[in-house]
């Protein structure tokens, strides 16, 4: 697959609500994850299961969701980014919107580094 094909692939499925798929399917087991800041997560982590694990950690903090909206890719090279918005209740934090902007890394069909600025 290219590039655009991953980065479409992976946005129709978190549109879908299927986002447990993008991990067990499009994720290689080598991959990287990078934070701006270790508030919730390690700045650095690495390896399939723990980004898997981080992504578990983060919806069991949500009490309620509202609601998300995930932009188009923006395709370059083996690269692409893309926009997430966030309406949701955090436990102990009360109801939060957020913005972030995510890139992602592809290599031989796979998500290989996904870096987030929020």
């Amino acid at each position: 697959m290219t590039t655009n094909e991953v980065a479409n692939q992976m946005v129709d499925l978190w549109r879908q609500g299927k986002g447990e798929l993008v991990h067990e399917t499009m994720y290689a087991e080598n991959v990287k994850s990078m934070e701006p800041n270790a508030n919730m997560f390690p700045i650095v982590m690495e390896g399939l299961e723990a980004v898997k694990g981080k992504m578990t950690a983060f919806q069991s903090g949500i009490e309620e969701f509202h609601g998300m909206t995930i932009s188009d890719p923006i395709v370059a090279g083996s690269f692409f980014s893309l926009t997430w918005k966030v309406d949701a209740t955090f436990k102990g934090r009360g109801r939060t919107n957020f913005e972030e902007i995510c890139v992602y890394q592809v290599q031989d069909d796979k998500i290989v580094l996904e870096q987030f600025f929020y």
